[in-house]
């Protein structure tokens, strides 16, 4: 099953899943997004940017039992992996509603929107 998270609740999230492992930030945008607009950690989880279309053949650099958000630029790609998690096996995933857009009103108004 996959949860769906408001930006604003990320930390909240990763620190309920903590006791799973160190949770992941799984940024699923393509990499001139990622250098248009990043996400700066907000506490002690991993970042780690996979674009979508390469999650299926690099899904080996990620463990099922650690807790994965997925983000995107407004939730939709995101959401899609993390279905694909879900359904690969990953126990604990999320979707960052609304994506880094969200995250830019939410919680860092430093990032630029896009």
């Amino acid at each position: 099953m996959v949860s769906e998270i408001n930006p604003f609740d990320l930390s909240a999230w990763m620190q309920a899943k903590r006791p799973h492992g160190q949770p992941v930030l799984l940024d699923v945008r393509e990499p001139w997004e990622c250098e248009r607009a990043s996400v700066a950690p907000h506490g002690d989880y991993r970042l780690l940017a996979i674009p979508m279309n390469e999650v299926p053949r690099r899904v080996a650099e990620l463990d099922p039992a650690r807790p994965v958000a997925c983000l995107c630029h407004h939730g939709a790609r995101s959401q899609r992996v993390a279905i694909f998690l879900a359904q690969s096996g990953f126990t604990h995933v999320a979707n960052i509603t609304g994506g880094i857009d969200a995250w830019s009103q939410q919680v860092d108004g430093s990032v630029p929107r896009y």
